[in-house]
Order: structure tokens, then sequence, then C-alpha cells
């Protein structure tokens, strides 16, 4: 009974180590997604300024 026992736990804990790990890749792709996302609103801005000649983001400059 101890073996069967051993074996439930260890299905059990590599079931969470799945889990785990893939939480961790679930987490490093939205922070790639986030960056990205960033760095199109920033060209975005940078477009938007330079066509309306404002600064909006109030950095003091234009572009």
């Amino acid at each position: 009974m101890g073996l069967f026992w051993d074996l439930i736990q260890q299905s059990e804990l590599d079931e969470q180590k799945g889990k785990a790990d893939s939480l961790e890749e679930r987490v490093k792709t939205l922070e790639n997604e986030l960056t990205k996302t960033k760095e199109l609103l920033l060209k975005t801005l940078k477009v938007l300024e330079e066509r309306s000649g404002e600064d909006i983001n109030d950095d003091g400059e234009i572009g």
C-alpha cells in the first residue's frame, strides 16, 4: 500500500510542477507581449506627435 501511495503523491507533484512550468511560460509570453505593445505605443505616439505638431505626452518634445 505504501508504494501505491508514493506513486499517487509523485503523480500529484509532477502535475503541480507542470502547472508551475506552464504558468511561468504564460507569464513570460505576457511579458513579451507587453514589451511589444509598449514599443508599438511609443512608435504610434511619435508619429501622432509629428503629424499633429503637438507634444501629446508632455515630455517637452514633439516626436
